[in-house]
Parts: C-alpha cells; structure tokens; sequence
C-alpha cells in the first residue's frame, strides 16, 4: 500500500519536478523482411511496421491519460538497415519506408539506420555507410548509429576516418538548418542491442520479435530532493539519490509494463538513464551543482558525476525487473539549460565533457562545433572517445555537429528537446596522418577472456 505522502510526493514530482517517461520504444525486429527486391524489401518492412506498431501511439496516449503521466517521445526502432537491406542494397529506399511508416504513425523518430562495423566492413556495409548523409537529410524521424569499437573488437579506424568524412557531408547537406542532420547520427564503441534513446537505438540481434523498452527521466526530481538537505554529507547525498531514483524507475517499469500488455508485446527493458531537456528545472548540470559546485565543469565535476551516476544504477536496479539501455547519467550538451548555461560562459570545455565521459552514461553529446572543422578532427574526437570506451569496457559515443556557416561565440537553435548549442572551440592541432594511417586499434589485454 501506498501511504498518503507518498501518493502526494509522486503528484508533486509529475507536477513540478519534470518527471515523466522520456520514451517508450517498440524495439522490431525486421530480419524477415529481407528480400532480394528493392520494392518488396522497402514494402516489407513499411507493412511491417504499420502492422505491429500500429497502436504504440494511441496506447501511449492513453496510459498517459490514466495515470497522469507524460510520456514525451513515442518511438521504434528497427534491426540494422546495413543488415536488411544487404541483399537488395536500396538503402535509401528502406530509409524512406521507415520514415513514411514512421510518420503514419505518429511516431517521434524511427531509429536503426544502422550499421555494427567494429571489427571490420563488408563491401555492403561500406556502401551502406555512404548512403547515411543522404538518407538523414532527406528523411525527418530516422536516427543513424554506427558501432565502430568495442573492448572486445578493437577500433576500426578506416570507420573512424570515414565517419568524419560523413558527417561533413551530412552538415552541408543540412547547412539550412544549422546542420541539423547531423543531430540525427551517433557514432559508438560498446553499442548496445537495447537502447531505447535516440538517436543510437536499433534492434539488437540478440533481441526478440518486438518488445517495449521504456526510458524514464527526472534531473528535476534528484536536484529537487538534494537542495531540501543541504547539510548532508556525501554518503547521504548518494543514499538520497538511491531511494529517489528507485521512486522514479517505479513509474518507468509500471508505464513499461502496462503498455507492453496493451499491445500484447514482450516486455524489454527500463533505461534508469537521467535525460535532461532544455527546460528549466530539468537538467543534470543542476544535480551536480546541487551537491556543490559553483558551475558545472568545476573541478570536482567528474567526481560528482561518478557518484550520481553510480547512485542512479543503484537505486534503479532494484525497481524493475530489468534494466538495460544506457543507465546512468547523461550529458548532452544542447538539451541540458545547465550545460548549455556553463558551455556558453566558457565554465566547460571539450576537454572536460570528454572526461567526464568516463564516468557518464554515454559520451560527447550533443555537442556543436565550428563549420569548418576538419573532418580528420571529427573522426580524431571519435576515436578518443571510442579508446575510452574500449579501455574501460564501457559504452561511448560521439554526437557532434560542425554547424556549417557558423563559430565559436555563435549558436545553433534545433528546436524542441534538440535545444540550443553554443558553437564550442576544438582544437586546432591536427590528427590528419595518425587518421589517414588506417586500420584497426586492437583490444585492450584484458578483453581476451573466455
């Protein structure tokens, strides 16, 4: 039984604390609609999808409406195109299908636009890979994710290199608006079949026929709940955190549940992942301020980060009957007012997002930097973080936007949960000859276990 306070505690979180479910996903599974035509492999997959995701949104609608909770993103995501599409190679059109598919249904984004290349390229998947500036630029809802590492393959540098190369393209395909394609694409090490966040989600191969897989949110709940003891040490600071987090996976896991058997689909997983947005009150920079910097990106932000991200795996893991994705702590650049506020007062760099990194739930996100950017620099700011993913056996990923036209002291508006993102420095030195050098980056000594 719930007591009184509790039951007014949620109201007060759902009300004004920002807590909500971020996504619900419907994770499918396409490998069936692989075919040697290009046309019955696009209508393959748009059938598909109508038929299976059909009611994801007006379900959606309805628990939102029954208990009061907001949902904000209704999203699918599909088995790697590099995959599906491989025996009849129209890439583009499986994009299209997806989108139109997506759009019919009233979805937010469709992702999967996918390809896993850590260990190497198929001659498909290198044609796959050349496809994605055209595909996100001339598609709405489809996200684009590339694996190009992992502690147990390695680093394909030729992937690294060519990702660059890529999302120059994709920023001038897009330079209209402020590149914004590019927000569309994710590159990763230790990419993960569960994922219900965009724009890295697809459906892993490890994973069933179609399950719900759910992303719960609330910075503004933990920052709440840590300002009402501001004399707690830290060790009661991560219990706080511990016991708010378990509250918030509570909802997650009955929004998850609920709408798995509504739609009488399997259920996945909850992402215990703290997702900021633009909004005030709802942002993960506040949280690490709350425990007691001045600005995020002091010294001791890492160290605070560690903690809020261990202590949200904790308290999470025990609230749901399993928990996957992502989990822990992200800090997107654009969609965080706390990030954004201290990206634009020079309080935090590259370099510090990138440390912060090892500790995070994910990597360098949402970040924007000048047009002119090499595209060397970009594949150099990937492999960097793809070495910290490795190394620690941890996912990483990249998610940069050179905004074409534009520099530091300048900003690029992408609207909605996309947010804004101040033009950030990067440095200037050069990684062109160790890129165009090629190859594979073996894995650490210690991921050679059996």
């Amino acid at each position: 039984m719930f007591t009184q306070n509790e039951i007014l505690e949620t109201i007060d979180m759902l009300d004004n604390r920002h807590l909500d479910v971020r996504t619900v996903t419907a994770s499918l599974s396409l490998l069936d609609c692989i075919d040697g035509s290009a046309k019955k492999c696009a209508d393959k997959v748009f059938d598909k999808i109508m038929r299976v995701c059909n009611r994801l949104v007006p379900v959606c609608d309805m628990l939102s409406s029954r208990y009061g909770v907001k949902i904000v993103n209704k999203r699918i995501a599909v088995t790697p195109i590099s995959i599906v599409g491989s025996a009849c190679g129209d890439y583009i059109g499986l994009a299209h299908a997806l989108d139109s598919a997506g759009k019919a249904l009233g979805v937010d984004f469709v992702g999967g636009y996918s390809a896993l290349v850590q260990k190497g390229e198929t001659d498909k998947e290198k044609a796959f890979l050349d496809t994605i500036p055209e595909a996100l630029s001339t598609t709405d809802i489809v996200c684009a994710s590339v694996n190009v590492a992992s502690t147990k393959s390695g680093i394909n540098l030729d992937a690294v290199g060519r990702l660059g190369k890529i999302i120059k393209d994709l920023a001038y395909r897009t330079r209209n608006r402020d590149s914004i394609g590019c927000c569309k694409l994710v590159a990763f090490c230790n990419a993960v079949d569960d994922n219900p966040f965009m724009a890295g989600a697809f459906t892993g191969l490890s994973e069933g026929e179609c399950t719900i897989n759910v992303g719960v949110s609330g910075p503004g709940v933990v920052e709440y709940e840590i300002n009402k003891h501001p004399d707690y040490d830290i060790t009661e600071i991560c219990e706080l955190i511990k016991r708010t987090v378990f509250k918030i996976t509570r909802l997650g896991a009955l929004i998850g549940g609920e709408a798995a058997k509504e739609l009488n689909l399997a259920q996945g997983i909850v992402d215990l992942s703290l997702a900021p947005t633009p909004a005030v009150g709802d942002s993960v920079a506040r949280i690490l301020e709350s425990i007691g910097l001045s600005r995020v990106g002091a010294c001791g932000t890492t160290a605070c980060l560690a903690l809020l991200n261990d202590a949200v795996k904790k308290g999470g893991v025990m609230a749901a009957q399993r928990v996957g994705g992502l989990s822990g702590a992200f800090i997107p650049v654009s969609e965080d007012a706390g990030m954004i506020e201290a990206a634009q007062s020079g309080a935090i760099t590259i370099d510090k997002l990138e440390a912060m990194t090892a500790v995070c739930s994910v990597g360098l996100d949402m970040i924007a930097v000048p047009g002119d950017t090499p595209a060397e620099v970009l594949s150099g700011m990937i492999a960097d973080e793809c070495a910290i993913g490795m190394i620690n056996g941890k996912t990483t990923a990249v998610r940069v936007i050179p905004v074409y036209g534009k520099t530091v002291g300048e900003s690029a508006d992408f609207g909605g949960l996309l947010g804004v993102a101040p033009i950030m420095p990067i440095s200037a030195e050069s990684p062109a000859k160790f890129i165009s050098r090629g190859g594979k980056i073996p894995p650490p000594i210690h991921s050679y276990k059996n």
